[in-house]
């Protein structure tokens, strides 16, 4: 049987976000407000792409420096 490759998210829910940054949904909408944390909108549903968690990451670890 063959296996299908994994296929890895672009774009995550608010939601998933959050679980990826170890924050709450509400703390992942203020950097998305402050425009920390980039995004966009499909219809009613609000993404974030992965690599902004990644840029999110990394600015707020140089901030903290």
């Amino acid at each position: 049987m063959d296996k299908a490759p994994l296929i890895t998210p672009r774009v995550l829910r608010v939601e998933e976000a959050a679980r990826a940054l170890g924050i709450g949904r509400s703390l992942t909408y203020d950097l998305i407000r402050s425009g920390q944390l980039r995004s966009f909108k499909v219809g009613s549903r609000r993404l974030i792409p992965a690599a902004a968690i990644d840029e999110v990451i990394t600015t707020l670890t140089e901030e903290a420096a």
